[in-house]
């Protein structure tokens, strides 16, 4: 038996979402709640990316449209290759704030790939509170 060396995805993304969960509770013990909530949906949105590259590595493209993320858990018709889900839920998570996040492939910001964001605190899209993934991450070509 050829034993790899490495992570697999799943216990990278177990990893990620294991700090994601210890900044949401230590940080909130520590008098910034809203400073935890934006860790966590900055982890969110990594965790995303992880699964929108596997759907990319299977199927060529990245999801497209603004219902993207719904691919990650439910096998498109125009992705043949699809070997989901990508995301272990029976439906998209909320962001903190409990808003959904929004997906847009291609994007604008990331004409390559796609743009992923949490509206925010004030849960409305294109504010400053906004957490988006053209500023910390950038998808792969």
């Amino acid at each position: 038996m050829e034993r790899r060396n490495g992570f697999t995805l799943v216990e990278m993304l177990l990893v990620i979402v294991f700090l994601g969960i210890l900044a949401a509770i230590v940080v909130p013990r520590h008098g910034r709640p809203e400073a935890a909530r934006r860790t966590a949906a900055q982890t969110a949105i990594t965790i995303f990316k992880t699964a929108l590259d596997s759907f990319k590595d299977d199927n060529g493209i990245y999801p497209k449209g603004t219902n993207g993320l719904l691919d990650l858990i439910q096998a498109p018709a125009n992705a043949p290759r699809w070997r989901g889900p990508y995301l272990q839920a029976d439906r998209i998570p909320l962001d903190p704030w409990d808003n959904p996040y929004i997906y847009v492939g291609p994007g604008r910001h990331n004409p390559s790939g796609y743009d992923l964001s949490s509206p925010g605190q004030d849960g409305r899209p294109g504010t400053d509170d906004d957490i988006v993934n053209w500023l910390f991450t950038m998808p792969r070509n």
